[in-house]
This record gives C-alpha cells, structure tokens and sequence, in this order.
C-alpha cells in the first residue's frame, strides 16, 4: 500500500511529537501555518513537519488528519474540517467526552471516516513511549495502527464503537491529573503550618505515593491550563452517566488558579504553591 499523506491540527507539544512519530510510515506529514503563533511553527520545524499556507490545502493533500488540540477547540476545529468536505481519515485524539466524539463523528461522516482516539503517557521524546488508544471502524484503525508500525507512539484497537477511546483517555485522567491536584494541595496545607518538610518525609516511607514526589507540582501547575479543561471534560462523562461529577470540577477550578503558569518551565515549588495560595 502507497504510504500516505498525513496532517497534524495542530503542532502543540504533544501534537507535533505524534505527527513526527508518523513520518516513518507516511509520505509526508503536513501541517497549517496560517493563524498559528512562531512558537508553533518553530515546534513543527524542530520535528520536521512540512508546512502548508491554508487549512483546504493540508486536507485536500492528507489521507489522514490527526486533531490534536486544546479540548475546547475539538468540535470548532472539526467544523472548519467539514465545511471544506474532507474525505479521508479523521483521527479525532482530543481529551473530549465521548458525547463531543460522537458529535464530532456526526459533522464528518460519511464523507470523512471518523476514528477516536486517546493519547495516554507524555509526549513520544526523550524515550517516551505513549499509547494512542483507537475506536472505530475497523479498516480505519487499521491504517492507523500500520501508520504508527515501528514508532515511538504504541497503539491499541479497543473495537469498532466510537467513543471507548476517548472515555479510557479520561478514566485514567481523572485519576492521573486530580491526584496531583489533591498533592498540591496537601503540601500547600502542610507549607502553611511549617511541616511540608515532615509530610514529604512520611509519604517517602510509601513508594507509591504522589505525596513523595511535591517537585512535580511545578509542572502540575505548568500544564494545568491543559489539564483543567480534561478534567472538566471527564466530569462531563461522570455526569453523562449519573456518576457525581464534583471532585474533578474542584480539581479543575484548583487549577485554573496556574493558568497564567502556562508552559512556565522555570517556576519553582514557592511560586507555584503562593499562587495557589493567592491567586
């Protein structure tokens, strides 16, 4: 089989690490310059993606188009998609509630081919091996499971019901991501009363236990303007089917207060536990 032709909405840090994983197995991967930052482009140059002037040129080059995006983009992204009647495959690999998928599923089919999918793990560098976890018609997900043959990124067909992906993706969010929440918060607790030292000390004495690791905050609060609105979007499946959504809304709304620690790779544990404190 030809090799295809893929295109990547858009080149964030975890978008950009997955498109590059498939240029082994693609003709080219391709992604759109027009309204994206310099940070963006630089990314997509550091990993070697193609760049094209506008949305209807990537799509009307790509076999395959992998949305990969902040969860609140996902259904407008793939609007834009539609209005230009893209016909190939369209990964839909957004943290998105499985009801969003569907709706999304909706807008492009038949004329495109929907695959949901889910990203767990970090991004594919450095040794990182994520899965990206795949629901769908099966023919689809097999072109994407060849795509990634070889690659840094793992895949994993979980069947033919579009929406299973995305709700794994969350299911394991809502524990990933609100057990660092709920770290932060314990340590800024302990911080206040002057025993953040001895808290750490104790959880130590637990090798599985996040309370042993308080350095990881700083990225908690670096990524928490990605990781709000997942979790807001895995409350919204816990609702969806009568489960008590509250605990991950607090968490989100805990982390809304680092938003403008956006990507912020020099903060450090004080800064990020007074804003926390003092937002």
């Amino acid at each position: 089989m030809d090799q295809p032709t893929v295109g990547i909405l858009h080149p964030g840090s975890m978008g950009a690490a997955v498109a590059a994983c498939a240029a082994t197995n693609a003709a080219a991967v391709l992604w759109c310059e027009a309204g994206r930052s310099t940070t963006s482009a630089a990314r997509a140059k550091q990993f070697g993606l193609t760049p094209v002037a506008t949305l209807p040129e990537l799509l009307h080059r790509s076999d395959i188009v992998i949305s990969l995006c902040p969860p609140a983009a996902a259904e407008d992204l793939a609007r834009d998609v539609a209005d230009h009647r893209f016909a190939g495959v369209y990964v839909e690999a957004n943290a998105i509630n499985p009801d969003r998928t569907n709706r999304i599923a909706a807008l492009l089919e038949p004329a495109a081919t929907v695959v949901d999918g889910g990203v767990v793990g970090s991004p594919p560098v450095r040794g990182k091996t994520p899965t990206l976890y795949l629901s769908g018609p099966s023919a689809a997900t097999a072109r994407i499971e060849d795509l990634f043959e070889g690659a840094a990124v793992q895949t994993k067909a979980l069947g033919r019901e579009v929406g299973k992906a995305s709700a794994l993706k969350l299911s394991y969010a809502s524990f990933q991501k609100t057990s660092r929440v709920l770290v932060a918060l314990a340590v800024g607790m302990a911080r206040e009363y002057g025993v953040d030292q001895e808290l750490t000390e104790v959880a130590s004495r637990r090798t599985d236990s996040y309370l042993s690791e308080p350095q990881y905050i700083t990225k908690t609060a670096a990524r928490a303007w990605r990781w709000g609105p997942e979790l807001e979007e895995a409350a919204d499946t816990l609702a969806a089917v009568g489960l008590p959504p509250e605990m991950l809304r607090a968490a989100a709304s805990t982390l809304a207060r680092w938003d403008d620690a956006k990507d912020d790779g020099k903060l450090t544990l004080t800064d990020a536990l007074n804003r926390l404190a003092q937002p």
